[in-house]
């Protein structure tokens, strides 16, 4: 069964890295890439909105500056890339909010996976995530994201963390991305408890026989972080052991939190160089 990934693109040196991570890891999967560029005419996207009509100038520059980005990317991976006969890519050029477009070609394409860059062109080095990454991993809840920091190695991971506080339980299918990758990657999945007890009471106990259940066709182990603080403890972690990417579920009110809101995505170190894989409450 092929695979479907969308690959946002604004032409920075970030969305080319994760282009090419994406490539890298799903190498030996039949995958169908779907380049997108979402185009405006000026920065103020909703001036852009309700200005642009097809046939304008504006509009009609705007579009072909986008296809001929998008000609030059697979220029690119052309050049780069011998032909793999697993992979087919289709480039998609169109005019609207960034995350209203993701949202349909998701829906339209029935996408599998996101992988996208954290910064876009604009990106300040002082910001973890840039605002349509963040939009994304947020708002497009029907659909996984990895997202990819221009420092990252293109290597598949062979270490994948799992923050976890066992408050909550996991369902089979939410987990159904990261068993896939760490099964692909023969990667461990890394289950990092953080807290200032040892002890799990009867639900935690509960929670975690249940997540073994759902790890249980791939390699995994089990490590614990005294730290009132989750962020601080799995910066530590991942820097500490060369891991290769983070995984969690985002969900809402638990462990994290909204961890991809600001201020509390400033705090995460490690977004300088691993890629991250954000999943969904289903229950959401």
């Amino acid at each position: 069964m092929r695979k479907k990934i969308l690959l946002p693109t604004d032409f920075s040196k970030n969305a080319w890295q994760a282009m090419n991570y994406a490539i890298e890891l799903y190498q030996n999967d039949h995958c169908d890439f779907y380049v997108l560029n979402v185009f405006t005419a000026t920065s103020n996207i909703l001036k852009s909105l309700l200005n642009m009509e097809p046939g304008s100038e504006l509009y009609e520059t705007a579009k072909s500056n986008s296809e001929e980005g998008l000609a030059e990317v697979m220029d690119k991976l052309a050049f780069k890339y011998d032909h793999n006969p697993k992979h087919h890519f289709e480039t998609i050029s169109t005019f609207n909010n960034p995350i209203e477009a993701i949202k349909e070609i998701v829906e339209q394409k029935d996408i599998d996976m996101i992988v996208m860059g954290t910064k876009g062109e604009t990106g300040s080095e002082h910001v973890a995530y840039g605002s349509t990454a963040v939009y994304v991993m947020e708002k497009v809840r029907n659909c996984p994201v990895i997202v990819v920091p221009e420092a990252s190695k293109l290597a598949m991971p062979k270490e994948i963390v799992f923050p976890t506080s066992f408050k909550t339980h996991y369902k089979k299918r939410e987990l159904a991305y990261l068993v896939e990758l760490a099964q692909k990657c023969q990667a461990t999945v890394s289950i990092l408890y953080v807290s200032d007890d040892d002890l799990l009471d009867v639900k935690q106990a509960e929670h975690k026989q249940m997540l073994e259940e759902q790890l249980e066709d791939v390699s995994y182990e089990y490590h614990t972080l005294h730290y009132k603080a989750v962020e601080p403890a799995v910066n530590m972690f991942v820097e500490s052991r060369d891991s290769d990417m983070v995984a969690f579920i985002n969900k809402k009110h638990s462990f994290f939190g909204s961890i991809l809101s600001n201020p509390m995505v400033k705090n995460i170190g490690f977004h300088s160089r691993v890629p991250i894989l954000v999943m969904h409450d289903l229950r959401n």
